[in-house]
C-alpha cells in the first residue's frame, strides 16, 4: 500500500449532528472514551501502509490540527510524505450544503500532481470500522476496475439512521449497476461505506473533468453519473460498521460499545487504534461509587452511580448522583444528587446540585460543549 495515496474528505453531511459539531467538525467528535471519530480511518490507512495522507479540512477545524498535530501518533511525522492537512478556500453556508468539494479537491491539485503514488484511496471519516485496505486493492487489480466501492452487504436498516447514506447495486461480477443516495430504501441494502479506489491520475480526470462541467459533487457527478462509462466494481466489508451522520446514531453506536463483541470488532491488536496520547492518572473509585457495564476511561472520580455509560477522561461523578444510559465528554462535573439518564453531555459542562435531566433513546438530550446548568 506505499503505493497507495491516503485522501481523507471531511465535506460531510453535518445538519444531523449540529449540536455536536459547532465548535469542531465531524470528524473531530469524541467518541469511545478517548478517541475522535477520525482516528479509526487514519489508523486504517496506516495499518495498511499508506505513508502519505491528505486531509481535506472546510471549517471549524482549529480542533482538529490540535488533536493530530505534527501525525506522531500515526507515525506520519516524515521528513518525506506524512500528514498534510489541506484547508478550505469557501464560504461556511456552501460547505453545510453538502456540495462543493470538487472545487476544495481542485484547490489543491499541485499537492496531487506532486505526490508520487500510482493509486489514491479517498475516502470520509463518518463510517467507523477497523479494515485493512490491502485486500481490496489486490481486488481492484484483479478485476481491472477503474474504480472500486467499499460496501457493507446486507446492511439491516431497521433501528439504525443511514440519511445521507449511499446505496448501491451489484451485478454478478460485481460491476455496480446502479447507486443512490436514499434515507430509507427497504430490505437488506448494500450500504456505500464512502472509501473509493482509483489511480491518481484518473482521479485528477475526474475532479478536472467535473470543474469543466461546473459540477461540484464528486461522489454524484464524478462517479454515479458515470456508472456506464466508468468501471466500478463493490468490495464487500463484513465486519462491524458505525454510521455517525446524526445525534441518533451517535449516542446508538456510542452504546453499542457496551457489547463485547463490538469492541473486540473495532479494536484489534494487530490492527490497533492510534490517538493523541494524554497522561492520566487511573479512575478513582471513592466510598459510595457503584459501576456497572459502562466505559470509563483514565482520570475520572467516581463518587456516586454509573451505569450502562461512557465516560471521557476527566469526569468527576459527585456523591449522590446517577448517570444512566449516558455519553459524558471530556472534563464534565455532575453535580451531587444530579440524575441523568439518556443525555449526552459535551466536554466541560458542570451540572449543579439536584437536577435532573431525562432523553429519550430516540431523542437524547445534548448539552452542549461548556454550559452550566
Amino acid at each position: 500500500m506505499k503505493r497507495v495515496l491516503g485522501l481523507i474528505n471531511l465535506f460531510e453531511n453535518e445538519d444531523l449532528l449540529r449540536e455536536l459539531t459547532q465548535s469542531r467538525p465531524l470528524a473531530a467528535i469524541p467518541f469511545a472514551g478517548r478517541y475522535r471519530v477520525i482516528d479509526f480511518i487514519l489508523s486504517n490507512m496506516v495499518n495498511s501502509g499508506i505513508r502519505n495522507v491528505g486531509i481535506l479540512a472546510y471549517s471549524n477545524y482549529r480542533s482538529l490540527m490540535d488533536h493530530l498535530r505534527s501525525g506522531k501518533e500515526w507515525d506520519l511525522a516524515r521528513k518525506r510524505d506524512g500528514l498534510f492537512i489541506l484547508p478550505s478556500n469557501q464560504a461556511p453556508g456552501r460547505i453545510r450544503s453538502g456540495e462543493g468539494d470538487i472545487e476544495q479537491m481542485y484547490s489543491h491539485f499541485e499537492y496531487f500532481k506532486r505526490s508520487k503514488e500510482q493509486y489514491v484511496l479517498i475516502a470520509g471519516s463518518s463510517m467507523i470500522a477497523n479494515i485493512q485496505f490491502n485486500g481490496m486493492l489486490d481486488f481492484h487489480r484483479q478485476t481491472g476496475a477503474d474504480v472500486t466501492v467499499l460496501f457493507q452487504p446486507g446492511c439491516q436498516l431497521e433501528g439504525q439512521d443511514y440519511r445521507h447514506c449511499t446505496f448501491i447495486k451489484t451485478d454478478a461480477d460485481g460491476r455496480v449497476s446502479d447507486a443512490a443516495v436514499s434515507h430509507d430504501p427497504g430490505g437488506d441494502q448494500q450500504m456505500s461505506m464512502r472509501v473509493y479506489l482509483m489511480e491518481r491520475k484518473l482521479f485528477m480526470d475526474i475532479v478536472e473533468r467535473c470543474m469543466l462541467k461546473g459540477e461540484h459533487s464528486f461522489i454524484k457527478d464524478g462517479l454515479i453519473r458515470n456508472l456506464g462509462q466508468l468501471k466500478i466494481y463493490g468490495y464487500p466489508f463484513q465486519g462491524h460498521v458505525a454510521v455517525i451522520n446524526s445525534v441518533f446514531g451517535y449516542y446508538h453506536h456510542s452504546l453499542s460499545l457496551l457489547q463485547p463483541e463490538v469492541r473486540q470488532n473495532l479494536f484489534s491488536r494487530n490492527n490497533p487504534i492510534y490517538t493523541k496520547t494524554k497522561d492520566e492518572a487511573p479512575t478513582n473509585y471513592r466510598l459510595g461509587a457503584k459501576a456497572s457495564n459502562s466505559l470509563v476511561a483514565n482520570g475520572c472520580v467516581i463518587e456516586g452511580t454509573v451505569e450502562n455509560s461512557i465516560l471521557f477522561r476527566g469526569v468527576h461523578i459527585r456523591p449522590g448522583a446517577s448517570v444512566r444510559n449516558c455519553v459524558i465528554m471530556q472534563k464534565c462535573d455532575i453535580g451531587p444528587g444530579v440524575s441523568l439518564d439518556t443525555v449526552i453531555c459535551d466536554k466541560d459542562v458542570k451540572i449543579g446540585p439536584g437536577r435532573t435531566i431525562k432523553g429519550e433513546i430516540a431523542y437524547p438530550i445534548i448539552i452542549r460543549k461548556g454550559t452550566v446548568i
